[in-house]
């Protein structure tokens, strides 16, 4: 968690790999429990405008929240909360959180669907928001790095080869 503006901004980081796996036998009343606890923080913290950023990155299929705990968490956030809230970070988001949001889109106000931004690295996200004051997990930074490598190991073997080169320079 951070601030941004003059300080009164709120920026709630939110990271899904440290969420509980969903085979635990009781995941349903700790899930509960959770959105309860968030929201009430976000109620004491939220004195105005805030974001949220949502660490997609490095969490298993079994630690991601259903559709049905976020379709549920949505329709509880207040309507004061769901007004000030300027945007919704997802950093490394996975074809799975791409495909969930596409699907719910028609369901969802369009107004809180504009607010939703996708960021595929930490560098993007640190050109958009103010990071001093923003703690992002280790687990997160090393998962980013290992992606940024990939993408450049990639990127390097498409520009060594002459037919791919010619196309990307299309």
């Amino acid at each position: 968690t951070g601030y941004y503006g003059d300080g009164l901004n709120a920026i709630i980081v939110f990271t899904a790999c440290f969420l509980p796996d969903s085979s635990r036998t009781d995941y349903n009343y700790v899930m509960e429990n959770l959105f309860l606890y968030v929201i009430s923080t976000l109620e004491l913290m939220v004195a105005e405008d805030y974001m949220i950023v949502y660490l997609n990155g490095a969490t298993p299929r079994r630690r991601m929240p259903g559709l049905g705990w976020m379709k549920k968490c949505y329709q509880m956030i207040d309507r004061r909360l769901r007004k000030n809230l300027k945007s919704f970070i997802i950093v490394h988001p996975s074809w799975f959180i791409r495909t969930i949001l596409a699907v719910t889109r028609p369901f969802i106000s369009s107004k809180f669907s504009s607010k939703i931004q996708y960021v595929n690295t930490l560098a993007e996200l640190h050109e958009m928001i103010p990071m001093e004051y923003v703690h992002i997990p280790d687990t997160i930074i090393k998962y980013d790095e290992e992606k940024c490598i990939k993408r450049r190991m990639r990127t390097s073997c498409l520009s060594n080869d002459p037919e791919m080169a010619s196309v990307e320079q299309e």
